[in-house]
């Protein structure tokens, strides 16, 4: 999962870095300000981990794995107390 959100933050970098290449090589003027440009990463980071997060929830509900995980672990509580 770590992974996923580096490749991502690390996407969005570059994408915004090219971008601002471009505007300062077809004869923009340089932007003097980059406040808000991390938010603005961590932001997008979070809606790709949050809309991961939903996705495997909506798996693990519809296929009952949350349910044989639950009964596991019980199953290893109940029995190590035994």
């Amino acid at each position: 999962m770590t992974r996923i959100i580096w490749r991502l933050r690390c996407a969005v970098r570059d994408q915004a870095s090219a971008t601002l290449e471009q505007f300062t090589e077809s004869g923009g003027e340089r932007l003097g300000n980059d406040r808000g440009q991390t938010t603005a990463e961590y932001a997008l980071v979070l809606l790709g981990a949050a809309g991961i997060a939903l996705l495997l929830l909506g798996w693990a509900t519809q296929s009952g794995a949350i349910g044989t995980l639950f009964d596991a672990v019980l199953g290893g509580v109940v029995g190590k107390v035994k």
